[in-house]
């Protein structure tokens, strides 16, 4: 492959560069299939190149992110009925917060099973970084992303904050989210780390809460050419991430 000026390229599908940033300009989305790329296995993604300059990105607030007021977090006036409801409501919001939570861990331990029941069969995911933007459709596909992603030669750390959860329903509600993150990706000594906005949509299914839309935009990004490899002292995913060379 030749000089990589005007190009971001994905590794495994993900949003980590395995060239530095400095490299990469304009065109801001090139996701390689294994045929097309001499640095290893890139993932199950198609092949595509769409651009995402800086100056096109959205004002990030709930009108442009669609999200609307939820029912209001007041005390019903009512009997024991509504206060029923009322402690039902607050119980699904500790729900979307605790199935936030869980997919954050099962991503950073590769843990595609548990993973895999978080999510609506025909969940869409957006994901939108300072030069890359990643658009994938239903539960398989994205679960099966994710274990091309987190190998054993990916370190992550990605923690949601700040949860602004709407009820919307008795079956649908939406929430903003803060997320912070370090990702490694140690055979390419490169590290993406920064912050995002999270926007979700969730409904209830059989009485547990999935999530059926996820989209984030980036607030900042930072991608880092390492000089050395990282001498961790613990890594999780040499042992439990899908098994790739050095």
């Amino acid at each position: 492959m030749g000089p990589h000026k005007g190009v971001g390229i994905l590794v495994d599908g993900s949003s980590q560069y395995n060239v530095p940033q400095a490299d990469c300009e304009d065109v801001t989305v090139c996701r390689l299939t294994p045929k097309q790329t001499e640095y290893g296995v890139i993932g199950t993604s198609h092949l595509f190149y769409e651009e995402y300059r800086m100056s096109e990105r959205q004002v990030l607030n709930k009108k442009n992110l669609g999200i609307t007021a939820g029912l209001p977090l007041t005390a019903s006036e009512g009997g024991i009925e509504d206060l029923r409801k009322d402690i039902q409501r607050l119980m699904d919001i500790e729900a979307i917060k605790q199935l936030k939570h869980a997919y954050f861990r099962c991503v950073d331990t590769a843990n595609l099973e548990e993973l895999s029941t978080l999510f609506h069969d025909d969940v869409s995911v957006h994901f939108r970084g300072g030069h890359y933007e990643w658009k994938l459709q239903g539960k398989h596909e994205y679960v099966d992303n994710i274990g091309q992603s987190f190998t054993s030669e990916a370190v992550g750390q990605h923690n949601a904050h700040h949860p602004e959860v709407q009820i919307l329903s008795d079956t649908e509600a939406t929430a903003i989210w803060y997320l912070a993150d370090n990702m490694w990706i140690l055979n390419h000594n490169v590290k993406t780390h920064g912050t995002a906005l999270y926007w979700d949509r969730y409904l209830k299914v059989d009485g547990r809460w999935l999530i059926k839309d996820t989209n984030y935009e980036r607030i900042y990004e930072l991608n880092d050419k390492l000089e050395q490899r990282p001498k961790f002292s613990s890594h999780y995913l040499s042992v439990h991430g899908r098994k790739i060379q050095p």
